[in-house]
């Protein structure tokens, strides 16, 4: 285990990743360099900065919430493979 406590180890068995020796190494030395950016992004000073949860103002864009009829029933149902009595016929799947 390293100085900060990141076991690759570890999280690879979690993965469920069989790892050589040398992609150990590798993966070691790059979440080191993870964690240390990580480290230095903790320093900055962020209590002038509002917090947001995105990065550009959002708002819902929905329609009004009214019932129209686009297209009547039968040209719906004239595209499905099986139909019957007005409805949809799918293949049964449960007993």
């Amino acid at each position: 285990m390293s100085a900060s406590g990141f076991d690759v180890q570890t999280v690879a068995r979690l993965a469920r990743l069989e790892l050589s020796l040398e992609e150990e190494d590798r993966l070691g030395r790059q979440f080191e360099q993870i964690l240390a950016h990580i480290d230095q992004l903790n320093t900055l000073d962020t209590s002038d900065v509002e917090p947001t949860s995105h990065a550009i103002p959002l708002q819902n864009v929905f329609r009004e919430d009214k019932v129209e009829i686009r297209f009547p029933d039968e040209d719906y149902l004239s595209l499905s493979p099986a139909k019957h009595k007005g409805h949809y016929e799918v293949p049964q799947i449960i007993g």
